[in-house]
């Protein structure tokens, strides 16, 4: 029993050093060494091999890919809405949705959220359930650790608090991150023109959201 409680800490370890080293990479590394993203690549690409990770494992699946998109589309749906609703209140109406309405833009953004899914879903999410062995524990601790990293963005801190238990708890379902990056990244769109750039500061987290000049 000693020996199964170390083994399931050493996924607990991983995790919290994978989301410190992804905070330093954000505060740090970022600005000093841009290339320095390869650690965060190397981590998860070593932790998998000695995890004995697969496709399915990670996500990246097309059999289940109907029965995830018919789970996520409710939270999306109703997010979507929400985010809208206060796009309205907001007097957003004379700003276009350019993230949405510019493919090329679209097209971007869906492969950086692609990238954020992998990192929350198909290694923290992952490693947290190795640790708590069950899925709104591990989902919960996900969602905090990706609102910790998006710090300190007022809007989205605590939009990614709730979109990340969300994404994290569908992910421990049907284990597959094909449905949540679309549903992210229009959700984020949505997000990016709701809500005054003045607020969010063109999404942008760490140094980043200070640097930033209308």
């Amino acid at each position: 029993m000693a020996e199964e409680r170390a083994g399931r800490t050493w996924y607990l370890v991983e995790a919290l050093g994978f989301a410190a080293l992804v905070a330093m990479y954000i505060w740090k590394w970022q600005a000093a060494s841009p290339r320095s993203w390869w650690i965060l690549a190397a981590w998860m690409v070593l932790s998998g091999i000695l995890r004995r990770d697969t496709p399915k494992t990670l996500g990246w699946r097309a059999d289940n890919l109907w029965a995830a998109t018919r789970r996520a589309i409710p939270f999306f749906a109703i997010a979507s809405l929400a985010v809208c609703g206060a796009g309205l209140f907001l007097g957003m109406l004379q700003r276009l949705p350019a993230h949405l309405i510019e493919p090329r833009r679209f097209a971007g953004y869906l492969a950086f959220c692609l990238l954020q899914q992998v990192a929350l879903n198909s290694f923290l999410t992952n490693r947290l359930l190795g640790y708590f062995e069950t899925a709104w524990p591990a989902a919960s601790l996900a969602g905090v650790l990706f609102a910790a990293l998006h710090w300190p963005n007022p809007v989205l801190v605590p939009l990614t608090l709730v979109g990340g238990v969300a994404m994290s708890w569908l992910f421990a379902q049907e284990r597959n991150i094909l449905p949540l990056a679309v549903g992210q990244a229009v959700l984020g769109a949505l997000v990016w023109w709701a809500f005054p750039l003045a607020w969010h500061h063109s999404m942008r987290v760490g140094p980043g959201f200070w640097a930033f000049h209308m």
